[in-house]
């Protein structure tokens, strides 16, 4: 007898973390299990001390019902009083990021950080792709002028590929041993959220109609058959 397949769907929105403290704690909770798995116990991304900033986003990965966070990532703002995750990660090997720093004001750039899916989604593209050009759409929609992030050696040509640029100015030409010995981090940076000049056409086309269209649905095809991905990017408060 055959059966017609059922696409995975998920859910995909966004909340402001003081707000939602349910929601954070199943996203920390999933993130420090994957963590684990990959034997990192130790990561400056992991701690708890964002929890109450009002200048901090989860992008969630749910379920279909909603009950179950299946991954997700932070978008936190640099604030007075709270540094970006990986200026205290990367002072500890290259002092220059302070000086580097200097260059935004307060508010208007923000790392995205703790990336993370869990296996049931593993193979679908949710942390390699679509997180990502994500964490590019909020940048847009928060009114900030460019997002940073500490990438793994998996996701750097993705994020190249939405146009973030390596941070060569810093480290070993961008690179660092992060969070542990063995496990090389590279920081990158897009500075033209709005303009995206590096992307690739596609991936600009696609996180330009995430901006104008925060809540829609697509049919995505991926290794492991089809995904359903309803978004909800305009379901927090703006910190304007």
């Amino acid at each position: 007898m055959n059966t017609l397949a059922v696409a995975m769907k998920v859910k995909i929105r966004v909340v402001r973390a003081s707000d939602s403290p349910e929601e954070t704690e199943k996203y920390i909770k999933g993130h420090l299990k994957v963590l684990e798995s990959y034997g990192v116990t130790k990561v400056t991304s992991a701690d708890r001390s964002w929890v109450n900033n009002p200048y901090v986003y989860l992008v969630l990965v749910e379920s279909e019902d909603g009950e179950q966070v299946l991954g997700g990532g932070r978008v936190q703002l640099r604030s007075e009083g709270f540094p970006l995750p990986l200026e205290g990660a990367i002072f500890e090997k290259d002092e220059r990021i302070v000086e580097y720093m200097k260059r935004f004001p307060e508010l208007k750039v923000a790392e995205f950080c703790g990336l993370w899916n869990s296996r049931e989604v593993s193979g679908y593209g949710i942390g390699s792709i679509y997180l990502i050009r994500i964490g590019v759409a909020i940048t847009a929609l928060l009114g900030l002028d460019c997002i940073m992030a500490f990438c793994s050696p998996f996701t750097v040509a993705n994020s190249q590929a939405v146009g973030l640029r390596i941070i060569e100015e810093l480290g070993e030409n961008g690179t660092f041993l992060y969070p542990k010995e063995g496990l090389v981090a590279t920081i990158m940076e897009l500075e033209d959220v709005y303009e995206m000049k590096r992307a690739r056409e596609e991936e600009r086309e696609f996180i330009l109609n995430l901006i104008k269209n925060p809540d829609q649905i697509i049919m995505a095809p991926s290794k492991m058959g089809d995904l359903e991905i309803e978004f909800n990017l305009s379901s927090y408060n703006s910190h304007q």
